[in-house]
């Protein structure tokens, strides 16, 4: 499993939105400038967090993007998947067609990697933007 650069960069997008506090608008060219992501990528990247419930946008004048949920209620689960899609460690955990072996029921290396990528999830999904930002304030 490898996270992508665009997902870093929905990372920061969204720990800069939480910074900002739940609600308060942000213009796309502010955390673009301050995170030092490309523009382009980034209103990509909002898009995907927008159409998983991350963040809202608002048009027009004083528009922007804001998070849609408080700092707590967004995991490095949401951002990961809202980029990526569903994780998965390897090919065989996604389908048994893709098992090389043909064994994926009875093989010790699968089964291993299933509880691996179960404890990746759920270690992903106890962390919150808040608890992010409480370990940033003591950094």
């Amino acid at each position: 499993m490898n996270l992508t650069q665009a997902t870093d960069y929905a990372f920061r997008a969204v720990l800069y939105l939480a910074r900002k506090g739940e609600g308060e608008v942000v213009e796309a060219q502010e955390i673009a400038g301050q995170e030092r992501i490309p523009l382009r990528f980034l209103l990509k990247i909002m898009r995907l967090l927008g159409r998983a419930g991350i963040i809202k946008s608002f048009r027009g004048v004083g528009g922007g993007f804001a998070l849609a949920k408080s700092p707590a209620e967004v995991t490095l689960l949401d951002v990961v998947e809202a980029v990526e899609g569903p994780i998965k460690i390897n090919r065989c955990l996604i389908d048994p067609q893709y098992c090389s072996s043909q064994r994926s029921g009875r093989c010790a290396i699968h089964q291993e990697l299933s509880l691996l990528q179960k404890d990746i999830i759920a270690r992903l999904g106890t962390a919150n933007f808040a608890n992010i930002l409480n370990r940033e304030r003591e950094l």
